[in-house]
C-alpha cells in the first residue's frame, strides 16, 4: 500500500482542522474525530478506497498491537482508566467521599478555599499530567460540588495546573522527557560538557506560559474571575446544575450510586494515598531497571527519564484498587454493593476510552500526514531574529493545538528552535527552547484533540467541549501576554525585561477581568 507525506502542504491541517471545528459547534466529540480520521485516511491513501481500508485497517489494530508486540503504552493506560473508576465508585458507595464533603463543611469555609486546596492538591501531585487531572479530580469533586462550583470550573483547575507544573518540575515524566531531548539537543551542538539538569532549571523562569498560567488561576480562584461560557456555567452551578445545562448528567456519571452512612474519610484519602506512593514507587523502579540494563548510574532524574510511565500509573492503580477493596472489607460494606461500584466504575470510564482511542487514531493520521513538520517549516524563513521566540511560541502552540501533543510538539520543535539560534545567537538558544515548552503547552490546553485535555474533562466528570470552551478565554489571556513577553525578550535579549513585561500586561489583564466579572449578566 503506497502512503502519501503532506509535509510540505498545507493540506495536512485539514484533517484536525475539521475534526476540531466539527467538535466545537456540534459538540460531537466521536463523530468529529471520525470525520477527521476518514479525511485524513482519504488524502493519505490519495483517494483509493481500498488503501484507505487497509491504511484505517492498520491503524485500529496499532491501537493495541504494533510492531508484533502489543502497545503496552495505550493497554495499560486504558487499563489505568477503568481501575481509577473503580477506585472513584467504590470510595463513592462506600460513602468516603460524603464523609468527606462533610468534613469539608466544617473545616472549608467557602468556594475560595475549595479551589485554593483543588489548586494546592494538583500541585503537589506533579509526578505525571494524566496521574494529577485524574487522581485530584478524584479527590476534588466532592469538595468542590459541595461548594456549587461546576465541573467546568474543576476541569479548569485540574488541566492548568497538571501541564504548567509538569513542564517546570525535573521530577516529573514531562520534566524527564524534556531533559532527555534537551540533553540530546546540547551533545549535537557541542555542549556535552554543559549539565542537562541545570539547564533545565535555567528555563524554568522562560516559560512565561507556565509560570503566568499558574499565577492566573490563583487570581482566578481568589477573585472569583469568571469569565465568557465560565461565567454561564458558574452561575448554573449556584442554581445546583454543576454540569451543562443544556445536556445534563456527563456521560459516565456516577449519579446515581448509593452511598453508605458508615463513610470515613480514611476512606478517601488511604487509598489515594497509596496509588500515589505505588505509582511513584513503580516509575522509579522501571526507571532504575532501565538505568541497569544500559550500565548507567542510578539518580532520581534519571530514573524518571528511563521511566515507563503507562505500566506505573497501572500497577500503581492496581495497588490502590487493592488497598480500596482491603479497607471496604475491614469496614463491612454489603459484598453487592461492592460489586455494583466496580461494574459503575469500569463503566464510567468508557466515554474518556472511546474519546481517547479517536484521539490516538487521529493522531497517528496526522502524524503520518507530517502536519507537525509542515508547522514547523513555516518557522524557516527571513523572520528578524528578535522575533524567533514569538514566533516559535506560536508556531509551537499552532502545532499542539493541530496535532494534540505538546510531547509531540516538543520532538519536532526544540532541535529547530536549536538550529535557528545556532545560526545566530547562541546565547538565546535556551530563551528559544523555552518559548517552544510554553507553545506547546498554550497549544495543547485549547485543544480538543489534545489527550491531556480529554483527561482532565475525564477527571472532573464534565462535557470535554464545555471544558475546552470555558477554558479557551484564560488560555489566550496568558498566551497574549507570553507573547508580548517573547517580543521584549527577542529584542533586548533579558529574561529579565520579558518577565517584567508580562507582569505589567498580567497586571492589566486582572484589572480588565475584574472589571469584566464584576458586570451584570
Amino acid at each position: 500500500m503506497t502512503t502519501l507525506s503532506y509535509a510540505d502542504s498545507a493540506l495536512s491541517l485539514l484533517p484536525p482542522v475539521v475534526a476540531i471545528l466539527l467538535a466545537i459547534f456540534t459538540r460531537r466529540v466521536l463523530l468529529s474525530l471520525g470525520v477527521g480520521i476518514l479525511l485524513g485516511a482519504l488524502l493519505i491513501a490519495d483517494f483509493s478506497p481500498l488503501d484507505m481500508g487497509q491504511y484505517l485497517g492498520q491503524q485500529v489494530v496499532g491501537l493495541v498491537w504494533d510492531d508484533g508486540a502489543l502497545n503496552s503504552w495505550n493497554v495499560y493506560l486504558l487499563g489505568f482508566l477503568i481501575l481509577l473508576g473503580m477506585i472513584t465508585a467504590i470510595i463513592t458507595v462506600s460513602g468516603a467521599a460524603k464523609a468527606f464533603a462533610d468534613w469539608a463543611r466544617q473545616h472549608i469555609r467557602n468556594k475560595r478555599d475549595a479551589k485554593l486546596l483543588t489548586m494546592f492538591l494538583g500541585c503537589v501531585v506533579f509526578i505525571d499530567d494524566y496521574f494529577n487531572s485524574l487522581v485530584v479530580g478524584s479527590v476534588a469533586r466532592p469538595l468542590t460540588d459541595r461548594y456549587y462550583i461546576s465541573r467546568s470550573k474543576l476541569a479548569y483547575l485540574l488541566d492548568s495546573t497538571a501541564a504548567p507544573i509538569c513542564v517546570i518540575s525535573p521530577v516529573s515524566s514531562w520534566g524527564a522527557y524534556i531533559i532527555a531531548l534537551i540533553g540530546g539537543i546540547l551533545t549535537a551542538h557541542g555542549f556535552a560538557d554543559t549539565g542537562h539538569l541545570s539547564v533545565f532549571i535555567q528555563m524554568i523562569p522562560m516559560n512565561f506560559y507556565a509560570i503566568f498560567a499558574l499565577v492566573l488561576l490563583l487570581c482566578v480562584a481568589f477573585m472569583g474571575l469568571d469569565v465568557g461560557p465560565m461565567r454561564q456555567h458558574e452561575l448554573n452551578a449556584q442554581k445546583g446544575n454543576l454540569y451543562d445545562e443544556a445536556k445534563g448528567l456527563p456521560p459516565g456519571a456516577n449519579s446515581d450510586l448509593p452511598e453508605a452512612d458508615s463513610g470515613k474519610i480514611l476512606g478517601l484519602f488511604l487509598p489515594i494515598t497509596v496509588l500515589v506512593f505505588a505509582t511513584i514507587y513503580f516509575m522509579i523502579d522501571s526507571g532504575a531497571a532501565a538505568l541497569a540494563a544500559e550500565n548507567l548510574p542510578f539518580s532520581v532524574i534519571g530514573a524518571f527519564e528511563k521511566t515507563d510511565v503507562a505500566s506505573s500509573l497501572f500497577f500503581g492503580a492496581v495497588i490502590g484498587l487493592a488497598a480500596t477493596l482491603v479497607l471496604v472489607a475491614v469496614q463491612g460494606l454489603d459484598k453487592a454493593l461492592i460489586f455494583k461500584g466496580v461494574l459503575a466504575g469500569a463503566r464510567s470510564m468508557l466515554p474518556a476510552i472511546y474519546i481517547l482511542l479517536f484521539a490516538w487514531t487521529i493522531a497517528g493520521v496526522i502524524g503520518q500526514m507530517e502536519t507537525g513538520k509542515y508547522m514547523a517549516s513555516l518557522a524557516t524563513g527571513n523572520i528578524p531574529f528578535a522575533l524567533l521566540p514569538a514566533v516559535l511560541f506560536v508556531l509551537a502552540g499552532l502545532t499542539a493545538f493541530s496535532t494534540g501533543t505538546s510531547w509531540g510538539t516538543f520532538g519536532i520543535m526544540l532541535p529547530i528552535a536549536a538550529d535557528m539560534a545556532m545560526g545566530t545567537h547562541t546565547n538565546m538558544m535556551l530563551p528559544m527552547l523555552a518559548s517552544v515548552l510554553a507553545g506547546a503547552v498554550f497549544g495543547d490546553h485549547c485543544s480538543p484533540i489534545s489527550d491531556t485535555t480529554i483527561l482532565s474533562s475525564t477527571g472532573a466528570n464534565c462535557h470535554h467541549i464545555d471544558h475546552v470552551l470555558t477554558q479557551l478565554p484564560y488560555a489566550l489571556i496568558v498566551a497574549g501576554i507570553s507573547l508580548v513577553g517573547y517580543t521584549v525578550l527577542g529584542f533586548t535579549e533579558s529574561v529579565g525585561a520579558g518577565l517584567a513585561a508580562c507582569s505589567g500586561v498580567f497586571v492589566v489583564s486582572i484589572l480588565v477581568l475584574r472589571h469584566k466579572a464584576n458586570r451584570p449578566v
